[in-house]
C-alpha cells in the first residue's frame, strides 16, 4: 500500500483529502499544528501535531513516504512573520525533506492569488506572478522554489486552485453562509455583474490524485484548476439563496467608496475582509482550465453554482457546532466583526 503525507491534513483541504484519498485505498499519514480530530478518520491514519518548519518533524513524519502533498499554509489572517515561515521557508524545507527520504513525488498546493489584481481575463499558467500582500508574496516565493527543484529534475506538480469549497469549508465562507441561513439580503462589492469562478473541493482532490498517477512528463508542470462553468457574482452566489427559499436576494454596492471604507475598517482591524478579497471581489476572476483539461485529462464536475449550494447544504446540517467558535483558518468561521452589526440591516 502507497503513504501519502499531508501537510496541514487537520484542514479544510486535508480532511477532504483524507477521505478522498482513503476510499482510493492509499496509507494516509498527517501533520499539522492543529489537532486532527475527524471521527470518521481518526483510526484510519497516522496523526501527527507538527510544525513544517521544524526540519526535527518532518525528519519523523516522512519516513517511509511515497507522496506528499504539501497543502500546510499560513492564510492572509495571520502575521506576516508566520506566513512567510510557514508558506515560503515551510515548503523549501517540506522539499528538501522529501528529496532526502526519496518521496516520489510532491503535489504543491499554491493558489490564483500568485497573479495578484490582474488586468485581463481568463489568466493563463505563463501569466506573470504578483503577489498581493504577505499570503500573495509568500506563494510566488514557494512557486519559485518548486521551479528550482523541478529544473534539477524533481517531480514538483503545482496547482493553483481558485477558491475552493465543499464540506467542512468555513472561514469567510461561513459569514456569506450565516448570513443566508439567517434570512439576510447578501450585499456585495460592486453590482455582481463580474464574471466569478470558484472551485468544488472534491474536483481539486480528484487533481492532486492524477498527478500522483499520471504519466511524469504531462504532470510535472503548473496547473490552473477551477469550475468549468460559472457565470457572474449576482447569479452564482444567488444560486444559495434562492436555494435557501429565503425570498432574499443578492444586492449590490458602489464598488469604490465600498472598497474604501473597507481598507478603512481593516486598518482599524473590525473587519476579516483582507485587501485580495475586497479589491478582486468586483472584478472578473476566473482562470484557464485547459491546460490541465489537455495535460492532465481533468475534468471538473461541479460547477461554481453547484459548489457553493453543497457547501451550503453541509452548512446547515453543521453550523450548531460551531456557534462559540472562531478564528483565521478555513475550519473554522471567521470573526465577523464589525460586520456582525452590519448584518442587521439586511
Amino acid at each position: 500500500m502507497q503513504r501519502v503525507l499531508i501537510t496541514g491534513g487537520a484542514g479544510f483541504l486535508g480532511i477532504n483529502l483524507t477521505r478522498f484519498l482513503l476510499s482510493k485505498g492509499y496509507d494516509v499519514r498527517i501533520i499539522d499544528l492543529e489537532k486532527f480530530d475527524y471521527k470518521d478518520c481518526n483510526d484510519k491514519i497516522e496523526r501527527y501535531q507538527g510544525d513544517i518548519r521544524s526540519l526535527d518533524d518532518l525528519d519523523f513524519v516522512m519516513r517511509d513516504v511515497d507522496y506528499v502533498v504539501n497543502c500546510a499554509a499560513a492564510l492572509p489572517l495571520y502575521p506576516k512573520e508566520v506566513i512567510m515561515s510557514t508558506d515560503y521557508k515551510g515548503t523549501e524545507k517540506v522539499i528538501r525533506c522529501a528529496i532526502e527520504k526519496n518521496v516520489k513525488r510532491i503535489i504543491h498546493i499554491s493558489t490564483t492569488a500568485v497573479y495578484g489584481i490582474p488586468k485581463h481575463h481568463p489568466l493563463f499558467e505563463t501569466d506573470k506572478m504578483y503577489g498581493v500582500g504577505p499570503y500573495g508574496e509568500a506563494k510566488v516565493l514557494a512557486e519559485k522554489v518548486c521551479n528550482k527543484y523541478r529544473r534539477k529534475g524533481i517531480i514538483i506538480p503545482v496547482l493553483r486552485p481558485k477558491s475552493f469549497v465543499g464540506k467542512e469549508r468555513l472561514g469567510v465562507f461561513a459569514i456569506y453562509f450565516d448570513w443566508i441561513k439567517s434570512g439576510c439580503n447578501l450585499p456585495i462589492i460592486g453590482w455582481g455583474n463580474n464574471r466569478y469562478q470558484l472551485l468544488d473541493v472534491e474536483d481539486l482532490c480528484d487533481a492532486i490524485h492524477i498527478c500522483m498517477t499520471g504519466e511524469k512528463n504531462k504532470v510535472n508542470d503548473v496547473f490552473n484548476i477551477g469550475s468549468k462553468e460559472f457565470t457572474t457574482m449576482k447569479k452564482d452566489f444567488g444560486a444559495v439563496i434562492k436555494y435557501a427559499k429565503t425570498g432574499k436576494r443578492v444586492i449590490g454596492t458602489p464598488a469604490r467608496p465600498t472598497i474604501l471604507i473597507l481598507r478603512f475598517l481593516e486598518f482599524l482591524k473590525l473587519s476579516p475582509l483582507y485587501k485580495w478579497v475586497y479589491e478582486t471581489a468586483h472584478r472578473d476572476s476566473f482562470v484557464s482550465i485547459e491546460k490541465a483539461e489537455k495535460q492532465l485529462g481533468w475534468k471538473p464536475k461541479y460547477s461554481t453554482a453547484e459548489a457553493l449550494i453543497r457547501s451550503y447544504q453541509w452548512y446547515e446540517k453543521h453550523y450548531k457546532e460551531y456557534e462559540n467558535k472562531e478564528g483565521v483558518s478555513h475550519r473554522v468561521p471567521w470573526k465577523q466583526g464589525i460586520l456582525k452589526v452590519v448584518k442587521k440591516f439586511f
